[in-house]
């Protein structure tokens, strides 16, 4: 219950409270035993035996009727009450001896069995325990009377129901045998006929709540007992004949203490008031005012999701966060990557959540992982939707940017309250999503002149811009200069426009959560893009003669983006080692490829190693296709195999030249990098 280092744990009613030493204590009932009469709890008297000369010993002296159960059991397992012969008493002990090798004998205490609840040293709630039972009607047999209560459909198998159903084992037969009766027997009507000795749900038993009778030395006693066990969740099981009656006066007896005591009976006693017993326990586990919850800031779009993740992530670790964070390359805590792939689903998202050292959780959410699993969480602090193209168009029943838009517009719903959707003005479809919005919204613009900027500055609203070269705030009409563009590494110098786009997003989200503005452009200026940091965004490797880009732009709004930059960016020949993907409609392949034709000279066209639906000859035509709408004289080599695609552009590479990898296999292609660039090292060397 609760997320990261604020949660708590609760297994059936064993808390993260719990202590395994009183858990022990009330395991042996003979040192709970000792523990009660030394503190002056009435408890029966008896002994513990070994072997049937002992038994024989403790009978003379507490005499008829005694109880014998294991030395250490639970669910009335191994007990058996009322004997009042020496045959009974030895069936006793064997019966007990199956569960532990220690066996407790002890003077039977008369009365009904009452169940207390205390929950963190209170007393919640008590009920009445009756054993299974049928009552006869001088025409059914006994087993028909079973299985007719057994027909009541709030009893079922184990725990499944709140009534278990009545099973006539050994216990019950032997039981009716001492009666002379059988399971074939008729009881004459109207006579009440106990199945089991013990008064247990979990053996068919019912339960009556008597909170509201329990007298206040008994509320006081239970108190103590939970206290003198030392449980944070402590059943206490006692006889008496009123339970409205002091127990020191009806010459009753605390009979057992038991560490995660069953709810049933209080949550949906067979008669009586119903009782909220979980909410005490919740109230325990979180008191009033403290936390159960750590922040959340989410991050969907069509591009730009990974790097706005790893950004937030960074500005928000710089500030002293124990960070979690999920991509599309993996999981991460605290800057360690505890697993690779694409990691942007509910389930990933639930790892980070339940990572006991985690303070705060930055999540990349995509589109495929929300489809598949949802979100992973209920709410969340922060949103940001950096963009809606057409990508993945024609899967899952998304047809339609439109459609695509009402899934990513789900993120920035789940927001709180009083949290923030950071949105972009410059598209429209995110733009829009702020009318159906419960929370504050604030907006990014790449237009510093945006009239869906002014209009929303001048009613108050919080927005960011990049202008003069400078991200800067709006608020209150005013304006707070994070820092020039330029000056984040992210951006290369003011080049990858997509990148200040967003620098800007992380920006105005942690500006939002209250992050202080000189804090933000500290950690912007800190965080170096790198194959370690930002595997597969924007890695610049620079080798004497050429220069090469890894990048993952993989959709036409991506590819138009990286344009921009490759356009700002100087060099002698400009090469893109590029492949098609079979998940996309064929409209938005040749949309692709018709960028990558317009901004290269000389383009190596490889297959990614998933086809994903379409033939490698297919996903050829189309590129080659899309590659010469505009630009029908590009050089185009075909290599199939990516790592030899890679081989050949570095090893044919002109002086002066740029090339470009966008990669699948990120981890091989910077390796395969590294390795070129640490044996040009060593031949200069």
């Amino acid at each position: 219950m609760g997320y990261g280092v604020n949660q708590k744990r609760i297994w059936a009613t064993t808390t993260s409270y719990t202590s395994h030493a009183s858990v022990e204590v009330a395991g042996n009932k003979n040192r709970t035993k000792a523990m009660l009469d030394a503190a002056g709890v009435p408890v029966p008297n008896g002994t513990t035996v070994y072997s049937e000369d002992e038994l024989r010993e403790a009978i003379e002296e507490l005499g008829f009727p005694i109880v014998t159960k294991p030395l250490n059991g639970n669910h009335g397992r191994g007990a058996t009450i009322g004997i009042k012969s020496w045959v009974e008493a030895v069936e006793g002990f064997k019966a007990a001896r199956e569960h532990s090798r220690a066996v407790i004998v002890e003077q039977l205490v008369q009365g009904h069995d009452f169940r207390l609840l205390v929950v963190n040293g209170k007393l919640i709630a008590a009920a009445r325990r009756t054993p299974a039972a049928v009552t006869g009607d001088g025409q059914h047999t006994i087993q028909q009377l079973i299985d007719k209560v057994n027909e009541d459909p709030r009893r079922g198998v184990g725990h499944e129901k709140v009534l278990t159903s009545i099973k006539a084992d050994q216990h019950t037969q032997d039981l009716l045998l001492t009666q002379s009766l059988t399971l074939d027997s008729v009881l004459p009507a109207g006579q009440e006929l106990y199945l089991k000795t013990t008064a247990n749900i979990s053996t068919g038993g019912t339960a009556t709540d008597v909170t509201d009778l329990v007298h206040p030395y008994n509320v006081l006693m239970a108190e103590r007992v939970a206290g003198i066990v030392g449980l944070d969740i402590c059943g206490i099981d006692l006889l008496t004949s009123d339970i409205a009656i002091p127990l020191n006066e009806t010459r009753g007896a605390v009979i057992e203490v038991n560490a995660a005591p069953g709810f049933r009976m209080h949550i949906s006693p067979t008669q009586g008031l119903a009782r909220n017993v979980a909410a005490p326990v919740v109230d325990m586990l979180f008191p009033a005012g403290s936390k159960s919850r750590i922040p959340i800031f989410a991050v969907t779009g069509t591009n730009g999701k990974t790097t706005t993740t790893l950004l937030l992530a960074h500005i928000v670790a710089a500030k002293g966060y124990k960070v979690g964070h999920t991509t599309t390359n993996g999981i991460y805590i605290q800057g360690v990557q505890l697993q690779s792939g694409d990691c942007t689903g509910g389930q990933s998202a639930e790892f980070v959540l339940k990572d006991p050292t985690v303070n705060f959780a930055v999540l990349e959410t995509a589109r495929g992982g929300m489809l598949r699993s949802g979100l992973g969480f209920h709410t969340c602090d922060v949103a940001i939707v950096t963009n809606v193209a057409a990508d993945h168009l024609g899967m899952r029943d998304i047809y339609t940017v439109e459609d695509m838009a009402a899934v990513k517009g789900v993120l920035p719903r789940t927001v709180r309250k009083n949290g923030w959707a950071v949105l972009n003005a410059d598209d429209d479809l995110v733009y829009a999503m702020r009318e159906k919005l419960d929370c504050r919204v604030a907006l990014f613009s790449m237009n510093e002149h945006s009239p869906r900027i002014r209009e929303h500055a001048e009613h108050g609203g919080l927005a960011a811009v990049y202008e003069e070269g400078y991200i800067s705030i709006y608020k209150n009409s005013y304006k707070l200069r994070i820092d020039r563009a330029a000056e984040f590494p992210v951006t290369f110098g003011g080049r990858a426009t997509f990148n200040i786009e967003n620098a800007m997003a992380a920006a105005l989200a942690c500006y939002c959560y209250g992050f202080e503005k000189d804090e933000i452009k500290q950690a912007l200026r800190t965080f170096v893009p790198s194959g370690v940091k930002t595997p597969g965004r924007m890695n610049v490797y620079k080798f004497p003669q050429f220069e090469v880009i890894v990048d993952y732009a993989h959709n036409a709004h991506g590819m138009e983006k990286f344009a921009q930059f490759l356009e700002a960016t100087e060099a002698t020949h400009k090469v893109g080692v590029i492949s098609g993907l079979g998940d996309r409609r064929d409209e938005d392949t040749l949309a692709f490829a018709r960028i990558v034709g317009r901004v290269f000279d000389e383009v190596v066209l490889r297959q990614d190693r998933d086809l994903r639906g379409k033939t490698a000859e297919e996903l050829r035509e189309l590129m080659t296709e899309g590659l010469r709408l505009d630009a029908p004289d590009i050089i185009i080599t075909y290599i199939e195999n990516e790592m030899e695609a890679m081989d050949h552009v570095l090893h044919t590479a002109r002086p002066g030249s740029l090339i470009a990898m966008f990669t699948e296999d990120i981890k091989s292609t910077l390796q395969k990098l590294d390795e070129f660039e640490a044996q040009i090292a060593t031949n200069h060397g």
